[in-house]
């Protein structure tokens, strides 16, 4: 893999400026499938049936706190082409690096933060899934991922009934797939 080269990559980060991803607070995360691919399972009767691919994932997710004891999990929905999940970093993991030092580190991993434990997610969910399909180094996510830095107990109570009830909804999501 060649080091990133804003002059060759033009690659534009979606993450909010000057805000620390690696402090304390409630982060709503989406992650989809490689091409949208419907490969975690199915959904009947607007209940989501996970495959050996979505067990996967569930559990890599559930490990998370195991991993990093400052991380605790929210509700999570695993739907067939995508992931919904809430991920709380309980302690302040800010100040890891000075602002001047983070706007200089872009695509460089920062210990603690929601770019690295999304990153150490999809790479290990992808090892797993790879090694099950016998299938070395083929994409199982898209290149980024979705998140939203939760503001308030409104707005958390607002994401999780989006989460909890994306099953119900499938036929309606962005993300469908039939």
């Amino acid at each position: 893999m060649t080091d990133f080269d804003p002059n060759t990559h033009h690659r534009r980060s979606i993450r909010l400026p000057d805000y620390d991803y690696s402090q304390a607070g409630a982060y709503f995360i989406t992650i989809c499938s490689h091409e949208h691919k419907c490969i975690f399972g199915e959904i009947t009767g607007g209940v989501m049936r996970l495959n050996q691919l979505g067990r996967i994932v569930e559990n890599e997710w559930q490990r998370t706190p195991k991993l990093r004891p400052y991380v605790d999990l929210d509700v999570l929905t695993i739907m067939p082409n995508h992931m919904h999940g809430i991920l709380v970093i309980t302690d302040d993991r800010g100040g890891i690096l000075s602002h001047a030092h983070r706007s200089q580190q872009f695509g460089k991993p920062v210990s603690g933060s929601i770019p690295m434990i999304i990153r150490l997610f999809k790479a290990t969910v992808t090892l797993q899934v790879n090694q099950l399909r016998k299938t070395p180094r083929l994409a199982v996510w898209q290149r980024n991922y979705h998140e939203h830095v939760i503001r308030d107990e409104r707005d958390l109570a607002r994401i999780r009934e989006y989460i909890v009830n994306n099953p119900m909804k499938w036929e309606f999501d962005r993300y469908y797939r039939p």
